[in-house]
């Protein structure tokens, strides 16, 4: 097998009814600002240990991680929501976790060039905990191994190389076992997932309007001590972006004086010429920001695409032989910057699902049943007005959440649509003047490289490619005389840069084994011309405290 992320092979042993083979995919994988989507994985081993031992059901499962180890692809900025987590292991703050640093001020800054004005904050924090999620997905996978799950890191699983246990003339032999189910939980903008949600026409069948995307990109820095403030919380709007861009910031402040910092910007934004990653580094050089950071050090950087397409966008998750959760499927609330609850959830109401289909003759259909009649569809229905008020444009949208939260509380008479798909909104570059920015500094700001450095990404050189081009010709035919070569820039580690040929020609060139697996390519291409394949198990970025 080859694909990406985490996946469980999970094996039952039913007494007296001989062995039954199950594989089931998952991805413990996902992002950033706070959504992320490595929840949905790891519920399964604990609710699967609990209903076979009252069902007298044996159980053994086998995680497969595409990074290095586990945690490796992990990316959040997360102030994490521990309500699925209660659920699942309702005694964990009685053990040693890496959930340690409650929220302890929650403030909402509206950022110009130089001001930094404070808003009453719309967010509500409290009982809530700045984490770093690969740290926690590190402590669940070894809580995993505790109940004997089998984990495997540096192995990507893609498609099925071929069938085993039959015979030439299709016929099952002796040695055949079906594999049963299959669950995927890739994270945002899975490979499998997409493909299968469009075979299957998944989101017509559920609430059928397109997912929309951001792309968050995040540093982790140690700070002074004299500013570190932990469990201190802070969100932005505004500077850097223009009026009609959706996104904001964070500033995390966990413990050890480290600090978690990053820029969320919606990929549907307009202009061509904008670079996501330099609008994080000029981000960092406003004052108000800037004086947190002096003196201080980056220990890592990273990206990562999310959902942001909510009630709306959520597709029917069951499709023959399998189901899709966690942010695969697409559970992030928006207004509360928050995933990684809703995903573990999802990953605890699929296992259930799957473990009544396999045993006791129900059917996967119960899983779509019970997220309906869940508290991730409540949730969701009351924010799903927040973000297709942006389409508006900022005050608008500003304008719109106000009456949705105070007015309406969530129960508005009216389901607010979402606009274009994000690479059909990006405009022609002859609409707009190229953006200057400024030079990094080398102490706040960053090039690239640099910021490459710090995410420890590496894949094999000698594989085939993982980044591929539908028709070749597209970046020099169509990319580059109109939208003026925009992969180079929505890129966040310059994978895709035009170069000069002996010919004074200008040609694309893919730099892959700089990939953070961020998937902002086969998402923002405006001609959808490139594909995001996976990579061998192993590469990719080596994250510790993302």
């Amino acid at each position: 097998m080859n694909r990406a992320n985490y996946y469980y092979s999970i094996s039952f042993q039913l007494k007296k009814k001989g062995i039954l083979f199950v594989l089931v995919f998952f991805h413990l994988s996902d992002l950033i600002p706070s959504p992320s989507r490595r929840g949905a994985l790891l519920p399964l081993p604990f609710l699967h240990s609990s209903l076979c031992r009252d069902a007298d059901t044996d159980l053994s499962v086998c995680v497969l991680e595409k990074g290095s180890e586990v945690g490796a692809h992990v990316l959040s900025g997360n102030v994490f929501e521990p309500r699925a987590l209660d659920e699942l292991i309702p005694k964990w703050r009685q053990e040693d976790t890496p959930i340690r640093v409650p929220v302890s001020s929650d403030k909402f800054w509206l950022l110009t060039k130089n001001k930094a004005w404070t808003l009453p904050s719309p967010f509500d924090n409290k009982g809530n905990y700045v984490i770093s999620l690969s740290q926690m997905v590190r402590w669940m996978a070894s809580k995993a191994e505790e109940l004997g799950v089998e984990v495997y890191p540096g192995f990507a699983a893609s498609v099925a190389t071929n069938d085993v246990g039959i015979a030439k003339d299709g016929s099952k032999r002796e040695t055949f076992q079906p594999g049963r189910m299959t669950l995927l939980a890739e994270g945002c903008r899975g490979s499998l997932s997409e493909k299968i949600i469009r075979n299957h026409k998944l989101r017509e069948s559920g609430q059928g309007q397109h997912q929309t995307y951001a792309l968050g990109i995040k540093e982790v820095w140690e700070i002074e001590e004299g500013k570190h403030k932990p469990g201190s919380v802070i969100h932005t709007v505004g500077w850097p972006l223009d009026s009609k861009t959706y996104g904001g910031s964070f500033m995390y402040h966990l413990d050890d004086r480290q600090l978690a910092i990053g820029l969320v910007v919606a990929l549907n934004y307009q202009n061509p010429f904008m670079s996501p990653y330099d609008e994080f580094q000029k981000f960092k050089q406003h004052p108000a920001v800037r004086t947190i950071l002096d003196g201080g050090t980056v220990l890592q950087y990273g990206a990562r695409t999310l959902n942001e397409g909510g009630f709306q966008s959520i597709p029917n998750p069951v499709f023959p032989g399998g189901a899709i959760i966690g942010c695969s499927a697409g559970f992030l609330n928006v207004p509360k910057i928050k995933g990684t609850h809703t995903a573990m959830k999802s990953g605890m109401l699929a296992a259930e699902a799957t473990f009544k289909t396999l045993v006791e003759g129900s059917s996967m259909e119960l899983y779509w049943e019970n997220l309906k009649k869940s508290w991730i569809w409540e949730e969701l229905y009351i924010a799903r007005n927040y973000r297709p008020a942006f389409e508006y444009g900022f005050i608008p949208g500003i304008a719109l959440s106000a009456l949705e939260r105070y007015v309406f509380k969530g129960k508005s008479p009216f389901t607010l649509k979402h606009g274009i798909p994000d690479h059909e909104a990006t405009d022609m570059a002859s609409l707009h003047s190229p953006i200057q920015y400024p030079k990094p500094d080398g102490q706040i700001s960053f090039d690239v490289p640099t910021s490459l450095y710090r995410s420890s990404t590496n894949h094999e050189h000698d594989q085939p490619p993982h980044l591929r081009l539908r028709d070749p010709t597209v970046p020099e035919r169509v990319n580059l005389p109109l939208y003026a070569g925009p992969e180079s820039r929505y890129c966040p580690a310059r994978v895709y840069e035009y170069v000069t040929d002996e010919k004074g020609d200008q040609k694309l060139h893919i730099n892959a084994q700089n990939c953070l697996h961020c998937k902002a390519c086969d998402i923002k291409d405006p001609k959808q011309n490139i594909e995001w394949t996976v990579p061998e198990g192993g590469g990719g970025p080596g994250y510790t405290v993302m």
